[in-house]
C-alpha cells in the first residue's frame, strides 16, 4: 500500500482514500488497479499489458496516450546508476508521466506549485499520473527493483527538463515506512 508523507507538515497518509484525495488537490491522479486475469509479476511484457488492457485502454482514451510498455529495473540492469541519475533530480516533462507499478517499490517526490514537497512511496497495484509541467523526481527503494507499465502521449516518450533548483538534494530517498525527514541545511551537499 502506498504511503504519502508531507515532511514540512509532519503528516503521513496511509489509506488509499486519503492519498487519492490529497494528490487530487495537487492535480495528480492516484488509483489502485487489479488485473482482469491472473498474471505473474515476472510474466513477459505482452502478458502484463494484456492483463491490464481494460485499464490501459481507458487511460489511453481519457488522456490521449498512444503507447504503453513495461519497464523492468533491477540491480542487474545495465547502466542502472546512469538511468537513475536522470530521474532523481528535480525535473518536469512536456507530457504526463503515467506509471502503474506491477512489482517492486519506488519513491516519487512531487513539488506542487502551491504547496510543500510531498513524497509518495508506491508499490504493486499503485497508479500515478503526474501531469505535464509538474516538478518531481523519482528514486528506487533500497532493493532497487521496480516493474511498471508506462503510458506515453508521444511515441518518442518524454524528456526530463531539469529545474536545477537543488531541492532534490535536500531530501533523503527513504522507503518502507522508515522515518522520513528532509536533510537539514548542513547535511545537504
Amino acid at each position: 500500500m502506498a504511503v504519502l508523507r508531507i515532511p514540512e507538515n509532519g503528516k503521513t497518509l496511509t489509506t488509499r482514500e486519503e492519498i487519492a484525495g490529497y494528490l487530487a488537490n495537487c492535480g495528480i491522479e492516484y488509483n489502485h488497479w487489479m488485473a482482469e486475469q491472473q498474471v505473474t509479476v515476472d510474466a513477459p511484457p505482452e502478458e502484463i499489458l494484456r492483463a491490464y488492457a481494460r485499464e490501459i485502454d481507458a487511460l489511453k482514451a481519457r488522456g490521449g496516450y498512444v503507447a504503453a510498455d513495461v519497464i523492468d529495473v533491477n540491480p542487474q540492469t545495465p547502466g542502472l546508476d546512469a538511468m537513475l541519475a536522470k530521474f532523481n533530480r528535480e525535473h518536469w516533462h512536456s507530457e504526463d508521466e503515467v506509471r502503474f507499478i506491477v512489482a517492486g517499490r519506488g519513491l516519487f517526490h512531487i513539488h506542487p506549485k502551491n504547496g510543500p514537497v510531498l513524497a509518495i512511496e508506491v508499490e504493486a497495484g499503485d497508479l500515478m499520473s503526474i501531469p505535464s509541467g509538474t516538478w518531481h523526481w523519482f528514486d528506487l527503494c533500497s532493493d532497487r527493483r521496480i516493474r511498471a507499465i508506462r503510458l506515453f502521449q508521444d511515441t518518442q516518450g518524454w524528456t526530463p527538463y531539469y529545474t536545477d533548483s537543488g531541492l532534490d538534494k535536500t531530501f533523503q530517498p527513504v522507503c518502507l515506512g522508515q522515518a522520513y525527514f528532509p536533510l537539514s541545511a548542513g547535511e545537504a551537499s
